[in-house]
């Protein structure tokens, strides 16, 4: 679902800033709106459906190629954003960091929306950090998994979250936050300006490039997850079936591909980051929590009960702290900070007894997460109190998604996968040949 709704949304922004490059206004010339369906639903986008097809084509006809071409195309999008970020430093203003170009509408300031703008903002811009599991599940695709997966993850992390950065501040001193086009920003921001109505359409090229990039490295990502939940019995063993000519998981790459079309074509861009940011968050939230799981309880048994219990108390008291945050009264002073203090402090005491009193069940043997249990502790309280940042909407619509894949897991996945454990059997294509289970291939 995640990858599915971070894909639609990042086809829809494909239309606005392609439509720049070439000086058109896309969103109201390219899309057809259906005023028979509901708002929010109603703008049918052919461009987005056809850039994912053709991705959808590209990444079925061969890992390989597919591969070469992102090498390229991430080249071209590295070069251009270093080009943006030397633009907007060297045309911006920094007395648009604090000013607002509507005062009388907008409050100015450095924090115009004061903490809780910045933490519903880091809320909103946490599916940037979506692809990088993206590295994980190209394992099967990697010489030398071991060594090269957590150097790929990391490395990554660490070059992309310091150009986020420094666009994030070109493009703030470019334009005041109230003038910023959420449609095309950076673009956006040299439409009008003399000597400069250039750089918006090669602005809106590279970023045209850079948005093929990352559907190409999601849409692989994602097909090779089906293919391994299809694998366990999970979802039908006809998603994991890999051609034989190509060695790639086509059916299950057209199925998504197809899925995340039906999504792009009708779905608003601000609906499908609201859903991205929750299913994001929620993702990362478990991942953090199956991290401490694994290394405390490991496969044996290790201590089970106590590793639920500090997992839940420590859920429940990063729960409590955003709840205090969002809902306590800031008068009388004082009782705010208390509360908060008080959570906080039983989160850390929490952590602190837990690694005082419960050993390492199992010790990875050639990488694992530094700091335990401090830093996946850190990541659940984080998740949790940015969860509490989202609309009441976004979480009906995830709530609703959740619920079917729910019903899907326990009317049919439960049964199917333990079934192919009992009899011995991975599974089965639609054609007869047995998948094996660490290749993905077919014989």
């Amino acid at each position: 679902m995640e990858y599915v709704f971070s894909n639609a949304a990042v086809a829809r922004s494909f239309t606005a800033y392609l439509g720049t490059a070439v000086g058109v206004d896309a969103p109201s010339q390219w899309r057809i709106t259906v005023h028979a369906l509901p708002d929010g639903f109603n703008q049918v986008d052919l461009v987005a459906v056809a850039v994912i097809l053709l991705i959808t084509v590209c990444i079925c006809y061969s890992t390989k190629e597919s591969s070469v071409v992102n090498m390229v195309l991430t080249a071209v999008h590295v070069a251009f954003i270093l080009f943006i970020i030397g633009m907007g430093f060297r045309h911006g203003d920094a007395r648009n960091l604090t000013r607002p170009a509507d005062p009388s509408r907008s409050p100015g300031g450095f924090f115009p929306h004061g903490a809780v703008g910045v933490f519903n903002g880091a809320a909103m811009v946490y599916l940037s950090y979506i692809g990088y599991d993206a590295v994980s599940t190209m394992a099967e695709e990697v010489q030398r998994p071991a060594r090269d997966i957590p150097v790929g993850v990391s490395g990554s992390v660490v070059v992309v979250t310091v150009l986020y950065c420094l666009m994030a501040a070109s493009m703030s001193m470019l334009l005041p936050y109230d003038a910023i086009d959420p449609e095309a920003p950076f673009s956006g921001a040299f439409k009008g300006r003399e000597r400069c109505a250039w750089v918006s359409n090669v602005i809106g090229a590279g970023a045209s490039l850079g948005i093929l990039t990352s559907l190409m490295v999601a849409m692989l990502g994602q097909a090779r997850y089906l293919c391994v939940i299809g694998r366990s019995g999970v979802m039908p063993a006809w998603l994991a079936r890999v051609n034989p000519r190509t060695a790639t998981p086509v059916n299950a790459s057209a199925f998504l591909g197809v899925f995340t079309a039906a999504l792009a074509l009708f779905t608003e861009l601000d609906i499908l980051l609201n859903l991205v940011c929750i299913g994001t968050l929620f993702v990362f939230y478990m991942v953090a929590n199956a991290v401490v799981y694994r290394r405390y309880v490991g496969g044996g048994g290790g201590a089970r009960w106590p590793t639920l219990a500090f997992l839940l108390v420590f859920s429940l008291s990063a729960l409590a702290f955003t709840l205090a945050w969002k809902l306590a009264p800031p008068e009388p002073r004082g009782v705010r900070a208390g509360l908060l203090a008080a959570c906080a402090a039983l989160a850390v005491t929490a952590v602190a007894a837990f690694q005082a009193l419960v050993p390492q069940a199992r010790v990875p043997e050639l990488w694992g997460v530094p700091g335990m249990p401090w830093v996946p502790a850190a990541s659940v309280f984080l998740n949790v109190f940015l969860l509490g940042s989202l609309d009441r909407p976004s979480y009906v619509r995830f709530a609703i998604f959740s619920a079917a894949a729910l019903l899907v897991y326990v009317l049919y996945s439960v049964h199917a996968s333990y079934d192919a454990e009992e009899s011995g059997r991975l599974d089965v294509d639609g054609g007869g040949g047995k998948v094996q289970d660490e290749a993905c291939t077919v014989v």
